[in-house]
């Protein structure tokens, strides 16, 4: 731990600390937030979300063994992984995503995760995750991409111990081919071998294996998901294709091994993929080009990288554009995020939070870019930004999250003194399987937990709620899905920017000491 710290200290300039003290003093105006407990909470809400059969370390103690039958019909073994969101449907393509995240997390804020405690948790987050993907890929060409369906799981109001919705397994082959979550399973299982590079480098080494067979898979059988498993349709869509993903995992995978063929995709594909044609204002769990713009730019920071400079230069004009987006500096509404009246990122209506934590952590991300290439100030249209202003306003967006906003209100479930208490989630709103083993059916669970106005009876910590209106109005009910249902890849990207400004904080007092 010693070492750790001693390692960060020496990493900010003493300069830069003291424009961070000046960000943290500015803030002092609004109550300050514990970053520690919404960095624990937030990887509780997990632990909450598995499927599977429970390990004994398990600290959400409400849940039980659920979905222990999951591919038995089709003859394979896909006990495990993480229901999304409220229902208890596993969705391949968004699980992906959500882990992909965790690693990005992990990478770059893991000494952060580690000084708050907490790195073996936001590691074990990840490996519940890879260790479903590896069941997942049965073989070369095949990646099973969902359990259950959301037809049927959508009619039952039911724990998901209870379960008796159809628990029916899809894939993709060579015949029905699904690049976008071939790819986005790839990118998952490549950055997760980088997060267990070291600890544990024969599991890296197996991710590693996945990652490159998915990816090849997914490349060489072209094809959108959602138009050959049409029961995903209306629930995860793949709007902006499968390119991104294929550039997304390309880049991943040289990451983990620095093998340049990787490399020589992302830049070759750069414009028939889209990499350096799409200026984005969104990313997301469907669109990962900003994901992938950011990416590149930091490919820049290296000398080995200076014959693709053209290229990686492109890509860093658009990750910019994102970046000036979230700042509101590109001219033309159409070209910046919107705003509610409290400066909250608003996209759309529906799990809008999902946008809030994704930009959160690729401005965070960025600032830090800039502060290591030595850039002083980044260029938009209406102006130039700071480092600092890029931090400040990552650290604004999570601050709103965590209850500094109109309502005071934390839409982080379980953290502060009010959050949402009618969650839309089936196993939170229903009594504990450990406490009443009686069997709920479909049904009786709408008529007796669904339609109660009463707090659910168990608090699904650190799920990120989709959030207030663009008027920052927020409506707790449970049949409000829009607002009150949570998703795994809403608190997937704060794991790492909750530590990165616990440590700032602490930085901060132990200087002013």
């Amino acid at each position: 731990m010693e070492k750790t710290m001693k390692k960060l200290s020496i990493s900010h300039h003493c300069c830069f600390l003291l424009s961070i003290f000046s960000i943290f003093a500015s803030s002092r105006s609004t109550p300050s937030h514990n970053y520690t407990d919404a960095l624990a909470k937030s990887l509780l809400y997990f632990e909450a979300q598995r499927s599977g059969r429970l390990p004994y370390s398990q600290r959400v103690t409400w849940r039980d063994n659920s979905g222990l039958t999951d591919g038995l019909e089709q003859g394979v073994d896909l006990v495990g992984g993480y229901y999304d969101a409220g229902d208890h449907v596993k969705f391949g393509l968004p699980m992906a995503f959500t882990v992909t995240m965790m690693s990005w997390s992990i990478i770059e804020y893991g000494d952060y995760i580690a000084v708050a405690g907490e790195l073996d948790h936001a590691v074990e987050a990840v490996k519940w995750g890879t260790d479903y993907f590896i069941k997942a890929h049965t073989s070369a060409n095949v990646l099973w991409a969902e359990v259950g369906d959301g037809y049927t799981d959508h009619y039952c109001w039911q724990r998901p111990e209870d379960m008796t919705t159809s628990r029916q397994a899809y894939k993709v082959d060579e015949n029905n081919p699904g690049s976008d979550v071939a790819g986005e399973t790839a990118a998952a299982m490549a950055a997760a071998s980088i997060v267990f590079r070291k600890t544990n480098p024969r599991y890296s080494r197996l991710l590693l294996h996945h990652a490159q067979q998915l990816f090849e898979f997914g490349d060489k059988y072209r094809g959108k998901y959602d138009e050959n498993m049409g029961v995903v349709k209306n629930y995860y869509t793949s709007v902006s294709g499968y390119k991104d993903e294929l550039l997304w995992a390309a880049m991943w995978l040289y990451k983990a091994t620095d093998n340049h063929r990787y490399l020589s995709y992302v830049i070759d594909n750069a414009d028939l993929f889209g990499g350096i044609g799409w200026s984005i204002t969104e990313f997301s769990w469907d669109v990962k080009f900003a994901g992938i713009q950011v990416l590149a730019s930091q490919l820049l920071i290296k000398e080995k990288h200076m014959k693709h400079k053209n290229m990686l230069e492109q890509y860093q004009s658009k990750a910019e554009y994102y970046i000036c987006s979230c700042l509101g500096k590109n001219n033309g509404t159409k070209n910046n995020v919107g705003f509610t009246p409290g400066g909250l990122i608003y996209i759309r209506q529906w799990n809008n939070m999902q946008y809030v934590s994704s930009g959160s952590f690729l401005t965070m991300v960025y600032s830090d870019l800039l502060h290591k290439s030595n850039r002083k100030m980044l260029k938009c249209d209406l102006g130039y930004v700071t480092p600092q202003e890029l931090l400040q306003f990552a650290k604004y967006q999570v601050d709103y999250i965590l209850g500094s906003n109109p309502l005071n209100m934390s839409y982080l479930v379980g953290f502060g003194p009010k959050f949402p208490t009618r969650v839309h989630h089936r196993g939170a709103s229903i009594v504990s399987y450990r406490e009443n083993k009686g069997f709920i059916g479909c049904t009786e669970g709408y008529d007796n937990w669904y339609g109660s106005n009463d707090p659910n009876p168990n608090v699904v910590f650190g799920a990120l709620v989709g959030g207030p209106n663009h008027k920052d109005e927020f409506f707790d009910k449970r049949g409000n899905y829009m607002q009150t249902e949570a998703c795994t890849y809403n608190t997937a990207p704060l794991v790492g920017v909750f530590a990165k400004l616990n440590y700032l904080e602490n930085a901060i007092l132990h200087a002013s000491y």
